[in-house]
Parts: C-alpha cells; sequence; structure tokens
C-alpha cells in the first residue's frame, strides 16, 4: 500500500494519475450529483492535494498564519486581479444596456446595411455590444431587436440570429473585460492589452465562418418563425431611456443616444489598455510611460469609462446618483457567483503546480511531442463538453497550463495565444448541458433538434477556426 502511495505522489506516470482522477471526480460530482462549481472545485482542490501528500500547513496555512497558505494565495492572487475588472466591466455594459443604446445601434446598422445585409448588421450589433455586455444579458437585450429585423426581412429568424449570437460568444470568449479572458490573463500572467490584440486576431475569422458564413447558409435552410407573443420593441419604452425620474420628477431624456457616443464609450477603456501596452514596447522610462501605465490600467481605464458613461448616458440624460448607484448595486449581483467559481479554480491550479502534477504534465507532453497550445486546446475541449460551463473550463484549464506556460521563456503575445487556445475550446460543441444552449432555444423559438444544427454547430466551427489562426501564429512567434 505504501509503495502504491509513494508511486503516486513521486512518479511521473502517479501524478498524471492523480491528475485524471481528479478532473473525473470534479466532472462527477459537477455532472451527475449537480454540485456548484464552486464547491465541487474547492473539495477537489482539497482532495487532490491531501491525496498528493502536501503539508496541511501549505495547503491551508496554520492557526497562527493562514495568508501564504494554497488556499489564501490561489483564490486571493486571482480575485485580486479580476473582480474589480469584472465588476467595472459589468456596471459599464448595465449602463450601455438601460441607455437605449443597443436600439441606437441596431437603427444605424440596419440603415446602413439595408435589408438585404440586415443578417450582417446583427452580427456588427453582437459583436460591438457584446464587448461591454454578458452573453446571456447580450441574448435578452438583442433578442427583441432581431425579432424586429427578422419580421422586416421576412425571412428564418436563424437567418438574423447567428450572426447576433457569434458575435455575442467571440467577445465574451477572447475578449476583457469578460471573465473567461480576465481569468486568463491572471492565470498565465499575460498583460490584457495582448489578449485584447489577439482576440480580435483570433475572433473574428471564427465569427465571420461561424456567424456570417455558416449563419448564411444554415439559415436559409431551417426555417424557424418570430415567436408569437412578440412584442414589438419599437412600440415598448426602453427601461432607463424615456419618462420622468421617480426619486425626482426630473424629465429624462427619450431619445436614445448616438452611436457615436456609444461607440466611444466602449472604445475609450480599449484603447488606454493597448495604448498602455504598446507603450512599454515603443517607449523609453519616462513621464509619458508612466501616464499611459497608469491610465491604461485595466481597472482605471474601465473606471474612466464607467464615470464618462454615468455622465453622459446618466446625469446629462435625466438620472439622479441614486438612480445610477441602485443600477449598479442590481448589476453586480449576478457576479459573487462567478468571481467565486474563477477563485476556487485558481486554487486548484495552484494545488496542481505545488504537487508537481504541472512538471508531470510538462514532460509527458514533451514525450509525446505535443505542442502545449495544442494540449491547452485539447484540454480545454474535453472539460467544455463533459460539463458544459466555459467559465469551469477556463479557470481549470488555466489552472493546469499555466505551470507549462511560466516554465517555458514565452514571449507575451505567444502566452496570450495559448489564451486563445484555452477560450476557444471553452465554447465547443455546446449541447444540452450548457445553460446557453436553453437560452437560445427558449429565445428563438427553436426545437432541440434545430438548435444543434446551428447554434452547436455555430460554436464549434467558431472554436474551431479562432484555435486554427491561434496555433498558425504560436508556430511562427514561439
Amino acid at each position: 500500500m505504501s509503495t502504491a502511495v509513494d508511486w503516486l505522489r513521486t512518479s511521473t506516470p502517479g501524478l498524471l494519475v492523480l491528475c485524471g482522477l481528479a478532473i473525473a471526480v470534479l466532472l462527477v460530482v459537477i455532472i451527475k450529483v449537480k454540485l456548484e462549481p464552486f464547491v465541487a472545485l474547492l473539495i477537489v482542490g482539497l482532495g487532490l492535494a491531501l491525496a498528493a501528500g502536501l503539508p496541511v500547513s501549505e495547503i491551508v496555512g496554520t492557526a497562527i498564519k493562514s495568508n501564504e497558505s494554497l488556499l489564501e494565495t490561489g483564490f486571493g492572487g486571482i480575485l485580486g486581479h479580476i473582480a474589480v475588472i469584472i465588476g467595472l466591466g459589468t456596471v459599464l455594459g448595465a449602463i450601455l444596456e438601460r441607455s437605449g443604446g443597443a436600439q441606437a445601434l441596431t437603427s444605424k446598422l440596419l440603415g446602413i446595411f439595408g435589408e438585404r445585409g440586415a443578417p450582417i448588421a446583427m452580427g456588427l450589433l453582437g459583436l460591438i455590444f457584446g464587448i461591454p455586455v454578458f452573453f446571456d444579458i447580450g441574448i435578452f437585450v438583442l433578442a427583441p431587436l432581431v425579432y424586429v429585423a427578422a419580421r422586416q426581412g421576412g425571412k428564418s429568424l436563424v437567418l438574423y440570429a447567428l450572426p447576433m449570437l457569434a458575435g455575442l460568444s467571440m467577445t465574451h470568449a477572447f475578449l476583457p473585460p469578460h471573465p473567461g479572458p480576465v481569468a486568463l490573463g491572471g492565470l498565465l500572467e499575460v498583460n490584457l492589452g495582448w489578449l485584447i490584440l489577439m482576440g480580435f486576431v483570433c475572433g473574428i475569422p471564427g465569427f465571420i465562418a461561424a456567424g456570417l458564413v455558416w449563419g448564411n447558409w444554415i439559415g436559409k435552410r431551417v426555417i424557424v418563425d418570430v415567436p408569437e407573443d412578440f412584442i414589438n420593441d419599437a412600440d415598448v419604452e426602453p427601461e432607463g431611456t424615456g419618462g420622468t425620474s421617480v426619486a425626482t420628477k426630473r424629465p429624462v431624456v427619450t431619445t436614445p443616444p448616438s452611436v457615436g457616443l456609444i461607440g466611444t464609450i466602449i472604445a475609450v477603456p480599449l484603447v488606454l489598455i493597448l495604448g498602455a501596452t504598446f507603450g512599454s514596447i515603443l517607449l523609453d522610462p519616462g513621464n509619458l510611460l508612466e501616464v499611459l501605465t497608469f491610465l491604461g490600467t485595466p481597472a482605471v481605464a474601465l473606471l474612466i469609462a464607467v464615470l464618462i458613461a454615468f455622465y453622459v448616458l446618466g446625469i446629462r440624460r435625466g438620472s439622479t446618483v441614486q438612480e445610477l448607484s441602485t443600477l449598479t448595486g442590481e448589476s453586480l449581483r449576478p457576479v459573487g457567483m462567478l468571481l467565486l467559481v474563477v477563485g476556487a479554480g485558481a486554487f486548484f491550479g495552484k494545488v496542481i503546480s505545488a504537487t508537481g502534477i504541472g512538471t508531470a504534465l510538462a514532460d509527458a507532453m514533451a514525450a509525446a511531442g505535443l505542442p502545449i497550445i495544442v494540449l491547452a486546446y485539447v484540454i480545454s475541449c474535453a472539460l467544455r463538453i463533459a460539463q458544459g460551463s466555459a467559465t469551469v473550463a477556463i479557470v481549470t484549464t488555466g489552472g493546469i497550463v499555466g505551470p507549462l506556460v511560466a516554465a517555458q521563456d514565452y514571449s507575451p503575445m505567444a502566452t496570450a495565444l495559448v489564451a486563445m487556445a484555452i477560450a476557444s475550446g471553452s465554447i465547443i460543441l455546446s449541447h444540452v448541458n450548457d445553460g446557453g444552449f436553453w437560452i437560445i432555444s427558449k429565445f428563438f423559438n427553436m426545437t432541440v433538434k434545430q438548435t444543434l444544427q446551428t447554434w452547436t454547430v455555430l460554436e464549434t466551427i467558431l472554436s474551431v477556426v479562432s484555435f486554427a489562426v491561434a496555433a498558425v501564429l504560436f508556430a511562427i512567434v514561439a
């Protein structure tokens, strides 16, 4: 018995077996037992640490001092990196949504592309509005606008919905301030500016292939009508964009904000973060670089964007500070469990690193001749297909692959491409174990079979094409 335990804890094959067992248990408790992923990751992480023979003091600390334990550093390290960014990003998305920005973007894009180009307009709507807005919120807000386009065009709802969904999915998977990319920035220790750049470079080809090419082809073959209980959003006053302020009885501006204003607010944090990234490459140390670095710190860049949005989309349009505070509180409520899942996933990754499993994986990968970017994609795909959650797939894969990346002298661009591979794998083959699958089936009036034919294939194309771009670039720069 002692020999078997020693083999598990010290040999490369034994450590790989431990890792495989831990992931298997994780999947069982999430899929079969239906345990909350946060709790499941915490339990499995603690179990793996004990099974691998790590000292209790290293796992949870001591009664006197616990702030250097794997539990503390795992949670604290990643949450210190992502909590502010995700929180501010959520608030920014909420004020943009409440202001009527989606309606303004829709009208402008439909005016530019016309009736025949309406599916492209819907794709760009999802792509632009998806940058600051979470995926499911984007569906809730944009679905009625897709209904309008489909009813006016007189064609299948699928033709208009898939491009929009591809835009939302691409931004959610690949671009900060969405949780997955932000978490990967912390787990792989890569600058968010590089993640933004590589997110666009890898995600846009996938968006075109999945949303525009596939969406146009399948949208002509799967015929779905607009839901019977559809209410024309054009006849409903968007909440927060018209009427009278309850608190003060002051008139609230009823006209939607301009597209240029919405685009500027969305662009502000992206430009500031990219400015700091390029400044660190092109500029010598000095005052200008310090200014760019300060303004381009993701938390500062997003805070600036939020303050601008509060003023130009809130105060100037008749909202009070109290109303904006209420909106902020409401928008942040769903974020708590998400942060806990990411923190537990980071702890799981810390355990994998401390047990030596990361080194064992690196040795096995080298022996098999498998590039790290392929390993990252395969692990992420397997976790996504097995348990359905993109966030769990990302944080678990990031925890496994993070030590391997840290052991190599990769450039920031190469590390960002590994992050893109993980993100690509986390969205593949959405099916019945994914909550998003059922949201899309319900909102766009599709049967399970139709959702598999359309949405599931879309996600797979987006995943494969985006990974292919990341893999080719990684082979060039790594």
